[in-house]
């Protein structure tokens, strides 16, 4: 069965995610407040910026950037800058 949540990104009522994707108290927080859409777009933005950056997934400061930002993209409604890309208007 689905779960709903309030997703704080579409501030409205939308299905879940069926798992915590997210480890430790940020992945409960996504997990509780964020929605399967929400997170979706999210990981658009994700990959994106990994590939842009170059980041690297071992590199914890890589990981701790790309979580900062995940934090501002779902729960304080900023954009994510990405150099050359512009969102349909």
């Amino acid at each position: 069965m689905s779960r709903t949540v309030y997703c704080q990104y579409l501030k409205k009522e939308a299905p879940g995610l069926d798992f915590q994707f997210y480890p430790g108290e940020l992945g409960k927080k996504v997990f509780d407040n964020i929605s399967k859409e929400a997170w979706a777009l999210w990981q658009t933005k994700q990959v994106m910026l990994i590939n842009e950056k170059k980041l690297n997934m071992m590199n914890l400061e890589h990981r701790k950037l790309l979580e900062e930002q995940m934090v501002a993209f779902l729960f304080e409604g900023q954009e994510v800058e990405i150099e050359g890309y512009k969102p349909q208007a």
